[in-house]
């Protein structure tokens, strides 16, 4: 409707000229729903009820001496109570654009004077303590002009004197030398770090490489394996065929042996005994002939050699002993003859070849030699006789030692 006003959530509509107006405030305070407002007889102006921001910049001097420039911002409004609507109405309806701006010069003296009290220290360390006391202090002023505070903060803290960048140098030194350690120890860590993965690396390509090498070489035994497996297994099947071979050859040289020694060795062995036995026997015999028949020849000796004994005796001097000697010696191949008849027409064997026949024939001479032994005796008055020569053997006769004769009949 034309008359009918309504004000915004954020807004209050105020009426003058009414009856019903509000005697404390001389004109109707309307908010949260619309009023007819009569033409000529009443005027509506509206009074705005939203949130202002101030901004605060002020060139400031601490307990020290200090200049410092702050920047805040106070956050303020009109009070939504009729008595602080009315307030503000009275001071500000036609001025509502510069609000801000007054409202700010209120909060700057009181910044001044909250810091005033305060060191730097103190300021840059309890920032909210200077923006609390800066909002207490100017509250009861500002409950006056309808205005409620609902919040004041410092934004920045200038130093033209170099004061706290002063302040801050020790600590932005140390900060800065252990910014420098940090990044040095990072760097450290880091560069250890990349040592540790480089060998880190070079130990798993090393293992790596070892592996390789390691299967390779398997794979080749085991291909070489494979590759003489067939040879190896025929060199086996061989060496167990010649190990049984062997073991049969064994076998039959023990059984050969056996076979020999019952065959050959024992009926050898029984053959020669009874064929030494039988030569003993015979050349006893043979001896006994020999002997009986050297005997005779002795007997016959000692019958010549009284004859010569007796003939010699006829002669004188020394040519009697010489010419008995001579006689003596001229019959000795005759009685060598004699001892030998004992063996004429007997079967003898010589075992030992050569040297079997060697000492018979010297046994036969042994038996001249003793008759000749026996003459000499006989011939004792006679001077001394001459040794007769040794019997040489015969032609193609050798006597090498340890020989023995046997005969077999």
């Amino acid at each position: 409707m034309l008359f009918w006003n309504v004000p915004a959530p954020d807004q209050a509509l105020l009426i003058s000229g009414s009856r019903h107006k509000d005697p404390s405030t001389q004109f109707r305070i309307v908010t949260g729903h619309g009023s007819f407002v009569m033409p000529i007889k009443q005027k509506a102006r509206f009074l705005s009820l939203a949130l202002r921001e101030s901004e605060v910049s002020e060139d400031c001097v601490t307990s020290q001496g200090i200049p410092l420039q702050l920047i805040a911002v106070a956050f303020f409004k009109v009070g939504d109570d009729s008595a602080s609507i009315a307030n503000a109405a009275r001071r500000f309806l036609d001025e509502q654009g510069r609000m801000e701006e007054l409202c700010g010069r209120i909060f700057a003296g009181h910044l001044r004077s909250i810091v005033g009290a305060l060191t730097v220290e103190q300021i840059i360390r309890e920032r909210d303590r200077v923006a609390t006391e800066v909002k207490e202090g100017s509250q009861p002023e500002m409950e006056k002009l309808g205005i409620v505070v609902d919040g004041f903060q410092i934004q920045e803290i200038g130093d033209p004197s170099g004061y706290i960048q002063n302040l801050a140098a020790p600590h932005a030194a140390a900060v800065a030398s252990q910014a420098r350690i940090a990044a040095a120890e990072r760097d450290q860590e880091a560069a250890e770090k990349e040592q540790e993965a480089e060998r880190a690396k070079a130990g798993f390509a090393r293992e790596t490489s070892i592996q390789k090498a390691r299967i390779a070489a398997e794979v080749q035994q085991a291909q070489a394996e494979t590759s003489q497996a067939g040879p190896l297994a025929e060199a086996r099947a061989s060496q167990q065929v010649i190990a049984e071979q062997t073991t049969l050859a064994e076998r039959n040289a023990a059984l050969k042996e056996k076979q020999l020694e019952v065959e050959v060795r024992r009926p050898a062995d029984a053959e020669a005994y009874r064929q030494k036995t039988l030569a003993a026997a015979a050349l006893e015999t043979t001896k006994l002939e020999a002997d009986g028949e050297a005997y005779a020849a002795l007997t016959t000796a000692e019958a010549d050699a009284k004859a010569i004994t007796a003939r010699a005796g006829a002669l004188s001097g020394e040519n009697q002993g010489l010419i008995a000697a001579n006689q003596l010696v001229e019959m000795l191949p005759e009685l060598v003859a004699a001892a030998a008849q004992g063996v004429e027409g007997s079967r003898l064997t010589i075992l030992n070849g050569a040297q079997g026949l060697s000492e018979f024939t010297t046994g036969l001479a042994a038996e001249g030699l003793t008759i000749y032994d026996a003459l000499r005796r006989s011939l004792a008055a006679v001077a001394t006789l001459p040794d007769p020569p040794p019997v040489a053997p015969g032609p193609g006769e050798r006597r090498p030692a340890g020989a023995a004769a046997t005969t077999t009949t």
